[in-house]
């Protein structure tokens, strides 16, 4: 920290939060509230002359409870700048002021509660998000007895008591009456491990094992007749010299009990703490008694990453921690551009976890900021304003915010922020974003070049390139045989995928039409595939009241890793194709022919008699006709079928 706040190319901003982070890479424009201190921080020295006289005293969060602190304070013993800061809402008074002694002692006269908060706006090219991971609270279970009990600590509390800069100095001591505890117990995955969301998260926190490790060693160390017991369901000691600490801590005499006890019951008279356990390692139920019990706690996310990540437009696990772009090729990247991650903001981590990501982040954040210009793959949106009627519904569907939109201003995509998931051209009914490749126009010449011949034996499959087309590449790669009759459309995103793909296939003949993408909660693009479930409900409602049988539309995610899924999805779709007579199909094309089912095809003009221009979607012909719903147009050039009528300007 003094290194940072010394570093002539760092700014260190403390005591502030982030209010709102807009903009995209290589523009960020952030905006930070400096709190006030209500200590000049520059002229105050810490002599701790205002501490002393303040009357107010309340639980010091550094110390986890176990300690007070004034209203006037340090944050922590290291902090930097070495500056107290004045609490308003613990404060006596300033308004008028009740108290004044802090000023009174204070000889730098460097207390000034005339300060107010500070706006901040920084502009930069890139973010890297580290913030941190918070403990699980074990209140709810209460068999432990730890909202009950005293002498029962969580992991955290018990470093902050045996600490030299804790509340007793670094002495040990039991918080129900300061005696010596000679035999301690330490219990493991408390808060992880369980699919019981009362009692805790399903993940593995990673560090809480080898803090235990770490600290039972600690106690064999300084206090020699303490003795330690460990009630454990699976160490996992993973990492360079963590299985040799086990071994020192095990030769130390440190027992390590393979079960977690049932309940915790207190002796009022002495304070002990007794439990009844499960040995499963020697299959017999045993009984301990304790002086002090500590909880391993797992970790959990923070809540203000909740508010960091909705900014910049992040997705999160299932666990609630922040998801990266790749957990093998980029770690530290997110899906927008120009952002990074760190630390436990990315998943429960040690120290040396975090510092290794830190230092992966910096690193992929100087190469970005390096360069004079930023490339971006040629695969964005772009928005055609004279067809764009400013309805603002591509803005609030994009993930990444790249749309720009305000009333009377046709939409604008902001080409560096843009990924190319095609969300914003599936959801304009305008036909007013078009997409460099993956364009309609291309969509459309496969679905008629599959079609073509014998369209019952073809199913059109829209594949996601991240995770469905990788999945149904690994099945080829692993030989895995199912049906042939699925032709894949890949597209960035089932989120690319239009109604009207999807009723055009049906009139062309397609018996079934199979849609798949990431994994509901891995989408590559945040949440781009809850528009994707969004429009199928929209469709298997329209197909219901048209009277066709909705399940010849499917729906199936799949991940790159699961080739003997994809082969499952296959066979299920051939066992529906199989089921579908030729006359539901010859049905169905004349019923959307009829029904005049839109199509960005043949969308049709207010006046159908209209002098309009016509544009073919295969090889990008235009020429100038009227418009005539009983008509079927082809190219002039190519004789293809694929025709769509553009408003005429």
């Amino acid at each position: 920290m003094m290194d940072v706040g010394r570093h002539p190319n760092i700014k260190l901003l403390t005591y502030a939060e982030v209010e709102d982070i807009s903009g995209y890479v290589g523009n960020f424009k952030i905006r930070i509230r400096k709190k006030a201190r209500y200590v000049e921080e520059t002229q105050c020295t810490s002599c701790g002359d205002c501490v002393d006289v303040c009357p107010v005293v309340i639980p010091d969060e550094y110390q986890v409870g176990l300690g007070s602190r004034k209203a006037i304070f340090l944050s922590f013993p290291q902090a930097v700048p070495s500056a107290y800061i004045v609490n308003a809402d613990e404060c006596l008074g300033q308004n008028p002021i009740a108290c004044g002694k802090c000023i009174e002692a204070c000889e730098k006269e460097c207390i000034d509660f005339t300060m107010k908060d500070e706006i901040i706006e920084v502009e930069v090219g890139v973010v890297i998000i580290a913030t941190g991971m918070d403990i699980y609270d074990p209140t709810p279970l209460d068999e432990y007895g730890y909202s009950s009990y005293p002498n029962v600590l969580t992991s955290l509390e018990f470093e902050r008591l045996i600490c030299s800069s804790g509340p007793l100095e670094g002495h040990l001591g039991r918080p129900g009456d300061l005696a010596f505890p000679k035999r301690i117990g330490f219990i493991q995955c408390v808060g992880s491990r369980t699919q019981d969301p009362e009692r805790g998260n399903p993940y593995c926190s990673n560090f809480c094992c080898m803090n235990t490790i770490k600290t039972t060693q600690y106690l064999h160390d300084a206090y020699p007749d303490v003795e330690s017991t460990v009630f454990y369901t699976d160490l996992r000691a993973f990492g360079k010299g963590f299985e040799e600490l086990l071994m020192r801590s095990r030769a130390s005499g440190v027992k390590y009990i393979r079960g977690l006890p049932g309940e915790v019951y207190e002796d009022p008279e002495t304070g002990d703490l007794h439990l009844m356990v499960e040995n499963t390692t020697s299959n017999r139920l045993e009984s301990h008694i304790f002086d002090m019990l500590v909880l391993a706690v797992g970790a959990v996310p923070r809540k203000e990453t909740e508010t960091v990540r909705q900014m910049v437009s992040l997705s999160k696990s299932p666990s609630g921690f922040l998801r990266e772009a790749h957990p093998k090729l980029r770690p530290v990247d997110t899906p927008t551009k120009g952002v990074f991650i760190a630390g436990s903001a990315e998943s429960p981590k040690d120290v040396r976890g975090c510092v290794t990501q830190a230092s992966a982040a910096a690193s992929r954040a100087s190469i970005l900021l390096s360069k004079d210009k930023f490339s971006v793959d040629a695969i964005t949106a772009v928005v055609e304003e004279d067809l764009c009627t400013n309805c603002g519904v591509c803005a609030n569907v994009c993930p990444f915010s790249a749309i720009t939109w305000s009333k009377g201003q046709p939409a604008e995509v902001i080409t560096a922020a843009c990924t190319g998931c095609g969300t914003c051209a599936a959801e304009c009914k305008f036909n007013a974003i078009k997409m460099r490749h993956f364009s309609d126009q291309a969509i459309f010449a496969q679905i008629d070049a599959m079609l073509e011949d014998n369209p019952s034996e073809t199913i059109p499959t829209f594949a996601c390139n991240w995770c469905s087309y990788a999945g149904a590449d690994t099945a080829g790669v692993g030989r895995m045989a199912y049906p042939p009759h699925a032709n894949i459309i890949r597209t960035m995103c089932s989120g690319r995928v239009s109604p009207d793909f999807v009723w055009y296939a049906f009139r062309k003949g397609a018996p079934v039409v199979l849609v798949s993408g990431c994994h509901y909660v891995d989408c590559h693009y945040i949440d781009a595939n809850r528009s994707t479930t969004r429009r199928l409900d929209g469709l298997w409602d329209g197909m219901d009241k048209l009277g066709l049988d909705p399940g010849r539309l499917q729906l199936e995610w799949c991940s790159a890793a699961e080739g003997p899924r994809w082969q499952h999805i296959m066979e299920q779709a051939e066992e529906k194709r199989l089921k579908v007579t030729a006359g539901e199909i010859s049905e169905t094309s004349q019923l959307l022919k009829e029904k005049k089912v839109p199509s960005p095809r043949n969308p049709r003009p207010k006046d159908e008699n209209q002098l309009s221009d016509f544009e073919c979607l295969v090889c990008g012909e235009k020429w100038e006709g009227n418009y005539s719903s009983n008509q079927e147009r082809s190219c002039p050039a190519c004789r293809s079928n694929s025709v769509r009528w553009i408003r005429k300007r």
